[in-house]
């Protein structure tokens, strides 16, 4: 079976693939990291696409009953194919979802993420022994239980409550107010029987902060809710049709002392409260790998998609002459569209590159913490809070930029893109709100520019806190990938040393440290923002030699220089506050951003294809690889329900209106 089917291909759209300068291909094995694991990825997603049971293609005329009932139905599906790849990698695993589940969050997520997660790196080896297998082999089915109708972010400040009784070894789980029930969790509503509940724990008279609880919440044959669980789906969301968002209510529900998540702290048997000195850093792995995956897997690939589909649909797409008299010129051609996606485009690359850097980050710091060292924990925890914050955004933002990019076909549920922003668009949110994250990578950024003042040697990603950057940008016609990098960590270093600056004009006027934090925070979220881009600039510019072909290494820094230059554009003042770029300078970067275009038009077909993304993946008419985007789209409007019928049976209440009109005027 091939991958696309190239029988009958749009001619304009084969025509924008024999411009190009370089081998798709070629680009495609430094995105997935070598030509090994693209010829791996491809063979488990055909293994999906040969198999027609995973075809849905009147998904978006189901209503959201049936959309859970399929999405539930495949998930069967797809852990059969699970079990053949059990001795596959993450890798396997996260090409099949991806393929399984395009542009569909699905109620399995949480518990082969977060909830078998947790239990493989914060339980005891005796936890781990019962809970492990069972979850693996999908006898119990997990959620992960944090967010409360009434708190989200701040979970110091969560109000379920698990309190111990020595007396029988047990927590009791209890939600004292409306406020603190469970709301959001996925898969929540109607598909777990278990969940990680994240619960007050007092023992002894003495609250001890916030921990996680292993709880049944369903009979595993009926699948009834249990005495004292009060459970239920949400409702309709923004998106997110197949997934049940749930809420949690306990009345005083008991649990054994085990089912408490032990291997950081514990409540012994007679209720002493034992913490290892370790815990607290060692919560901060699991959310540094999770950011790491919605950097790269979640916002880089969905900014991606929206970006193949909108720059294919623009090829193929003909409206208005260029000139009096010509043929109507695809609208790609335009110079407005390409300034409207390709920058998008560049982000798209720049953000796949950062989460798989970030990505393995992460499995150094995994390595260096089987040593006990843990010395990376914070800095990284820092860089994934504010690179989530700023890839999240950035790509909803890029995503509606396409959408509107593609007109009016671009409203079309068809065009695919309006799936891709509401499963996004949550990212803002979840695994931390992003001002917030923003403001937690500032405390960090904060405490380094202190050490700095005060001389000590920075490392990591801070060292241009401490660097002496030259007076004057040095970007000049050439446009150097090593004057953009310098640009952008002056930058950094200028807003960060702003912030500082405000917080200490406030603390010496008497403000507590409190007030002064929150009058500062403005810059002090844009300090983080800065931070996050020097790490996405360095990387992106790392990237480009990531290849050995010559042609791969040209466009890349095409890509680069546009996502760069961009960015200095958009936030000038920035850059200029100080001197630092002239007038001049800024010229050139804009007019840099025109030729870019001009020089990226031949390559912008092969930049996409180049994602790799099957037809499936994108789950768009518009973003077809055959470019066959009219007759389809036609079809696909005649398969509406509404069109069951010629006259649909509403008629019969207008009917007496029309009639009694009609008898009026004669």
């Amino acid at each position: 079976m091939s991958r696309h089917d190239t029988r009958n291909v749009n001619p304009d759209l084969g025509s924008e693939r024999s411009k190009a300068t370089f081998d798709a291909d070629k680009l495609t094995n430094v995105l997935d990291g070598g030509e090994q694991k693209t010829k791996r990825r491809r063979e488990i997603e055909l293994m999906v696409l040969q198999d027609r049971r995973f075809d849905w293609p009147d998904y978006h005329f189901m209503d959201r009953n049936q959309k859970y009932d399929r999405v539930i139905r495949q998930c069967s599906y797809y852990l059969e194919k699970m079990r053949e790849l059990s001795d596959g990698t993450k890798d396997d695993i996260h090409y099949l979802t991806s393929i399984a589940f395009p542009n569909m969050p699905f109620p399995l997520g949480l518990h082969l993420s977060m909830f078998i997660n947790v239990i493989e790196n914060q339980t005891t080896p005796e936890q781990k022994a019962k809970w492990l297998p069972m979850a693996r082999n999908m006898e119990i089915i997990g959620t992960y239980a944090q967010t409360e109708l009434g708190h989200g972010t701040n979970v110091r400040a969560l109000e379920t409550t698990a309190t111990y009784d020595p007396r029988t070894e047990e927590f009791i789980i209890n939600s004292p107010t409306l406020t603190s029930a469970k709301f959001w969790p996925g898969g929540l509503g109607k598909t777990a029987n278990h969940a990680l509940v994240m619960a007050q724990l007092f023992t002894q008279g003495r609250c001890h902060g916030v921990h996680p609880f292993i709880v049944q919440l369903r009979d595993l044959k009926s699948h009834e809710p249990l005495q004292g669980v009060t459970v239920g789906d949400i409702g309709p969301k923004f998106g997110y049709e197949t997934m049940d968002n749930g809420f949690l209510r306990f009345d005083q529900f008991r649990i054994p002392r085990v089912n408490m998540v032990m291997k950081n702290a514990k409540v012994e048997k007679d209720g002493r409260f034992v913490k290892s000195s370790t815990s607290s850093k060692l919560a901060y792995g699991a959310m540094v790998q999770t950011r790491a995956t919605i950097v790269g897997s979640l916002a880089g690939r969905h900014l991606a998609k929206a970006v193949t589909i909108a720059v294919r649909y623009s090829s193929v797409r003909r409206q208005s002459e260029l000139k009096p008299g010509h043929p109507e010129s695809k609208i790609l051609e335009f110079q407005t569209q390409q300034f409207k996606l390709f920058p998008a485009l560049a982000t798209a690359y720049a953000f796949l590159f950062a989460g798989s850097r970030m990505m393995k980050d992460y499995d150094r710091l995994n390595e260096e913490s089987l040593s006990g060292n843990l010395d990376s924990l914070q800095e990284l925890h820092a860089t994934s809070s504010c690179l989530k914050s700023l890839t999240s955004y950035a790509a909803m933002v890029g995503i509606e930029q396409c959408r509107l990019a593609c007109g009016g076909h671009g409203y079309s549920m068809a065009s695919g893109i309006p799936a891709i922003y509401v499963v996004e668009t949550p990212g803002a949110t979840y695994e931390g709100e992003n001002t917030v994250l923003y403001l937690q990578t500032a405390r960090f950024l904060i405490k380094a520019l202190q050490q700095a003042q005060r001389g000590v040697p920075l490392s990591g990603s801070t060292r241009y806190l401490s660097a002496n950057f030259s007076g004057q940008s040095t970007i000049d016609q050439h446009l150097q990938i090593d004057s953009f990098v310098d640009a952008y960590k002056h930058r950094a270093a200028s807003v960060t040393r702003k912030a500082g600056q405000r917080l200490s004009q406030l603390t010496a006027k008497g403000m507590n440290a409190y007030d002064a934090w929150n009058k500062a925070s403005v810059l002090l979220v844009k300090a983080a923002e800065c931070h996050a881009l020097v790490y996405v600039i360095e990387t992106f510019a790392s990237a480009i030699s990531s290849s050995t072909d010559r042609k791969v290494q040209a466009v890349l820094t095409d890509l680069f220089k546009l996502y760069a230059s961009y960015g200095i554009s958009n936030t000038a003042a920035d850059f200029m506050q100080d001197g630092y770029l002239r007038g001049d300078q800024l010229d050139i970067v804009n007019d840099g951003i025109l030729s870019l275009l001009e020089k990226l038009r031949p390559n912008a077909i092969a930049l996409v294809d180049a994602f790799d993304f099957h037809d499936r993946h994108l789950g768009s008419i518009l973003g077809r690889y055959d470019g066959n985007v009219y007759e389809n789209l036609y079809d696909w409007a005649a398969r509406s329900p509404l069109n069951a019928t010629q006259v649909h049976k509403s008629f019969q209440y207008l009917k007496p209106s029309l009639a009694a009109k009609l008898s009026s005027k004669l």
